[in-house]
């Protein structure tokens, strides 16, 4: 659930102020003609720390950099407010991390949900019902927030897209999740859920299915950021409602499920911290990674919720089980 909102407020990589300026533009081409060919680029080649040149940072690059804070300094100067590059606010770098704020934060989510997924499996059996998919959904989130960790580290086409896409997985898997946590009250459970589980089954594959061709469609032809914002819209919105809706719903019966609730109405909360998009404090922290570092707790809580819901399931299938 942390991860729910990531691709909707995700910043796309478009031409801004910054990237636009003849300044910026004129010196990248200058330092890349007289710094990137030749022995001048052999030389950067040998002075170049090895965990820059592991991590994929090349003379280009380091000329945008280098470019990039001479036109802030430039604009600064002038007393003209800081520009954007490339989609994305002026960062300072460390070491190799491109947005070490944000990428410390992805890594301490990722650190989190693999914590609580080790507390998960020493507080329930894998005997309950839900055990497996929880399992699965853990792995998926701590998928996400170490591409989500590595996009922030260093930004190509690639990592931008296994961002995206790894998050998506975690909406859908998401929606998946509170289907299988409802299924046992329906009234058609003994039919599609328990003794025959093809329903879950099916309704797995269409999520599965979906989510290829989700893929397929961004991947085969060029990347299209507003069809990608609104399917991920739609997903994250159908998420949310179904969860609030069965929370809301059961809480009388399911008195944990307010866990649930608080988690669903403070991720939309804290999301609304994108909204202020100012210019990172220090060069290092901006409202994206707050945002990530507010989700943090998050996890905790959620996990909580989804032990607490496991082991109700448990004690219901049991209790259905003698009555058989």
């Amino acid at each position: 659930m942390a991860q729910l909102l990531l691709l909707l407020l995700a910043g796309v990589a478009v031409a801004s102020r910054g990237d636009r300026e003849p300044v910026y533009r004129d010196c990248v081409t200058r330092c890349e003609e007289t710094n990137c060919t030749g022995t001048k680029l052999q030389d950067f080649w040998a002075e170049q720390p090895i965990y820059m040149r592991l991590t994929g940072w090349v003379c280009l690059d380091d000329c945008r950099y280098q470019c990039m804070w001479h036109t802030v300094s430039l604009y600064l100067t002038e007393g003209y407010a800081v520009p954007q590059f490339h989609g994305k606010w002026p960062f300072s770098r460390f070491l190799f991390f491109q947005e070490p704020a944000s990428a410390l934060a992805s890594f301490l989510n990722g650190l989190a949900n693999l914590l609580m997924l080790r507390r998960y499996r020493s507080s329930v059996p894998p005997s309950c019902p839900m055990y497996n998919t929880c399992l699965a959904f853990s792995l998926v989130s701590i998928n996400a927030w170490l591409w989500s960790m590595v996009f922030h580290t260093r930004d190509t086409a690639l990592t931008e897209k296994m961002d995206y896409f790894c998050a998506t997985a975690v909406i859908l898997h998401s929606v998946y999740l509170c289907c299988m946590s409802i299924l046992p009250f329906l009234p058609c459970w003994w039919t599609l859920g328990l003794r025959y589980p093809s329903f879950a089954n099916a309704f797995g594959a269409l999520l599965i299915v979906l989510f290829a061709c989700h893929i397929s469609y961004l991947t085969l032809g060029r990347f299209d950021y507003s069809y990608n914002m609104a399917a991920n819209a739609i997903f994250g919105m159908m998420n949310l409602v179904w969860w609030l809706v069965w929370c809301v719903r059961r809480h009388s019966r399911q008195p944990y499920l307010w866990k649930c609730v608080l988690v669903v109405v403070l991720l939309q909360s804290l999301a609304l911290l994108e909204l202020l998009d100012f210019p990172p404090f220090l060069w290092v922290l901006d409202a994206h990674a707050l945002w990530h570092f507010s989700t943090i707790p998050l996890n905790v809580l959620f996990y909580s919720f989804l032990k607490d819901d496991s082991l109700y399931l448990l004690k219901v299938n049991s209790d259905v089980l003698k009555l058989d």
